[in-house]
């Protein structure tokens, strides 16, 4: 099966990037605009039951997102790559890993869910589970992990996106498991090059975690926390975050 992805730049180093649960692979703001295409050539893909991917069927797990990513690289004949991934897709580019740890090159995280589970109880699981058929709860969330600093009009327009561009069992599914796989024990102790960014307005991916997660189980780790933004720095700082990523790509 041939996997639907864009791509941008025609540089040497080849990056995979994998969207949130929310977005595709277009869904990445003005940030997209700000990349170096003469350096690197970056490669994104909709996970089964998103955008471009929409009618693609599939189990929607975290295990199939990394067999397509990695069934990508041998169509593109990458042999070698850097993994990119925002949110659930930072759990995703873990899980690549876990699978080929030979192929990543190095890997990013953007305030991004660990590899351990990410246990949602009472009102957030309530609120989570709840997105999957309202559209109020998927707006709450976007409200809340940008600390309640975003205004109705981008609201509003990422749920329609999410729900425009995403299938309700698909956005079920990988919910599901986002949440509950716990494959840190796979990933620990990497010595991989890691950077992990995170806004200081996320008030669920916050830095406490990040330290407990991703800088435990990857020793040569760094954190970056950017100010002034939430759970979503390619909408919120574009210009900053596609300067700081490829700073670290670059080294």
């Amino acid at each position: 099966m041939t996997i639907t992805h864009r791509i941008i730049g025609s540089g040497e180093h080849r990056v995979i990037v994998l969207h949130d649960w929310f977005g595709t692979s277009a869904g990445w703001g003005a940030f997209l605009d700000c990349l170096d295409g003469d350096v690197f050539t970056y490669a994104l893909p909709d996970y089964r039951g998103y955008g471009e991917r929409l009618d693609v069927p599939g189990t929607y797990t975290l295990a199939e997102i990394a067999e397509d990513v990695l069934a990508l690289a041998d169509e593109l004949g990458w042999e070698e790559f850097s993994l990119v991934g925002h949110s659930m897709g930072g759990k995703a580019v873990q899980r690549v890993l876990a699978e080929a740890p030979h192929r990543v090159r190095k890997l990013v995280g953007l305030t991004p869910v660990p590899a351990s589970e990410y246990r949602l109880e009472g009102d957030a699981y309530e609120l989570f589970h709840g997105a999957v058929e309202r559209p109020a709860n998927r707006r709450a969330i976007l409200d809340l992990v940008t600390g309640r600093r975003a205004g109705a009009v981008w609201l509003d327009r990422m749920t329609a996106q999410s729900l425009a561009q995403s299938r309700p069992e698909a956005f079920a599914g990988y919910l599901a498991d986002w949440t509950t796989q716990d494959f840190a024990a796979k990933i620990a102790g990497s010595r991989l090059p890691v950077k992990v960014f995170i806004g200081e307005h996320d008030v669920a991916l916050n830095e406490p975690l990040m330290r407990a997660t991703w800088l435990t189980h990857y020793p040569e780790a760094e954190l970056e926390v950017l100010g002034n933004c939430g759970h979503y720095p390619q909408y919120e700082l574009p210009v900053r975050l596609a300067a700081r990523l490829e700073a670290f790509l670059n080294e």
